[in-house]
């Protein structure tokens, strides 16, 4: 399983994928939060020492570039054949379905490293320096990683449906909209009561949104890692529904 998950990772990294996907996040990123003036989002006009606007237009970035990271690694696999060799190696479907989420959690990780450089930009131009709320900058970051490897293993669900990435990555873009922002759109239709709070909860915003308070609540750890494991075991039965 370790060598196929180095496989996948090096195939991020010695191919232009891996960096185009980090690059484009990157300079995205940067142009609504550094560069374009007059919005929201522009850190320098907003006159205060925060970076709540990366982790308010990160996730909606994420929902396109996870979707295109993630839809070759099975699509890819099915439609040239190789499917059926790496289906041979010892290795379980499970330990496959793994291999490929960690590789695209990795480069998650990779794309959001970086970002640090923001933090400590608006550090050291705070008034005075360090006059920045760093807990909740923490609990925002481990809150975008839970919400990255959701959205990757959605994508590895998705590439493993179809042969064709195109379908692959609109399927993946679809889901994570979903997830992210249907469920609430779903509540506020409802309005108030404890259905529309059930269904409100199912929704990843709803914890993404508590963690980046700074707060790290169990419920919303257990959620997302509810969330990873119902994706995962969805394409483990895709896989294994090959030998039916």
């Amino acid at each position: 399983m370790f060598s196929l998950l180095v496989k996948e990772i090096n195939s991020f990294l010695n191919s232009l994928i891996g960096y185009i996907v980090i690059i484009v996040f990157l300079l995205t990123i940067s142009l609504f939060v550094w560069v374009f003036p007059g919005t929201e989002f522009n850190i320098p006009d907003a006159g205060y020492a925060s970076i709540d606007p990366l982790f308010i237009i990160t996730p909606w970035v994420y929902m396109f570039l996870v979707p295109a990271v993630t839809m070759r690694l099975f699509s890819e696999e099915k439609k040239s054949g190789t499917i059926e060799i790496l289906l041979t190696r010892p290795l379980t479907e499970l330990q496959v379905v793994l291999a490929k989420y960690l590789a695209g959690v990795v480069l998650v990780l990779f794309s959001l490293v970086p970002t640090l450089i923001y933090f400590f930009s608006v550090y050291t131009l705070g008034s005075p320096a360090g006059n920045i709320d760093t807990g909740s900058m923490w609990g925002s970051y481990i809150g975008l990683f839970f919400l990255g490897a959701g959205f990757v293993s959605i994508g590895v669900f998705s590439s493993a449906v179809s042969d064709n990435q195109v379908i692959a990555f609109i399927i993946a873009v679809f889901l994570c909209f979903f997830w992210y922002a249907g469920f609430d759109s779903i509540s506020a239709i409802l309005g108030s009561g404890a259905i529309a709070n059930v269904i409100y909860q199912l929704g990843i915003n709803a914890h993404y949104s508590s963690m980046s308070r700074g707060v790290i609540d169990t419920r919303d750890v257990i959620y997302f890692i509810s969330l990873v494991s119902l994706f995962i075991m969805l394409t483990r039965t895709i896989l294994e529904s090959r030998k039916w």
